[in-house]
């Protein structure tokens, strides 16, 4: 019953900077909370423009990815209760190896953004190479999407972003695949 998260339509259709905290909020919280992060950022781009709703959903998805990533490296210990030593460290090197590229190229997609940051985590990969990561594989989400709700007279074009998110990702997947090819662990 927080008022905010029932309705937030009484914050976001203000246009001033409050509702663009608000979407950010919004955003962030998407790690702990179901809250559909593209319908946030196409109203980003819906109520300030292309720039700055993508500047607006570019922040707000860097900061759930810091917040899963935070999540994920406050419960390093938990996940060691659950899983073989072997198994965490050969998770490790999998993150080590492919983990700069996995967030890049999850970071537009639903759940699986969230899930690839807490994984990272636990990871012993570094906060700087992280968020590096994040930020620049929120880019083109932020952007499409802000871009979308900007000039969003019809839902075709909501559909017609997610899929070029959607292709964006897997394009950046495969050429991490042809640049790294899996090894045979035979």
């Amino acid at each position: 019953n927080v008022p905010l998260l029932v309705d937030p339509s009484p914050w976001l259709n203000e246009r001033g900077w409050g509702a663009g905290a608000v979407g950010v909020l919004l955003l962030v919280v998407d790690v702990l909370l179901p809250v559909p992060s593209s319908v946030g950022m196409v109203a980003h781009g819906a109520r300030f423009g292309v720039w700055t709703g993508a500047l607006l959903s570019w922040l707000g998805s860097l900061g759930a990815f810091l917040v899963a990533f935070g999540v994920g490296r406050s419960g390093n210990q938990a996940i060691r209760r659950f899983v073989t030593p072997a198994e965490h460290e050969r998770a490790g090197r999998l993150l080590e190896r492919w983990g700069a590229l996995a967030i890049v190229a999850s970071r537009p997609l639903p759940l699986l953004a969230e899930t690839v940051a807490i994984l990272a985590g636990a990871s012993p990969m570094g906060w700087g190479q992280a968020g590096v990561a994040a930020a620049l594989g929120a880019v083109p989400a932020a952007f499409l999407y802000a871009l979308a709700g900007a000039t969003a007279a019809r839902a075709e074009m909501g559909l017609l972003v997610f899929g070029l998110v959607l292709l964006l990702s897997g394009a950046v997947w495969w050429l991490g695949r042809r640049r790294n090819p899996p090894r045979d662990t035979a």
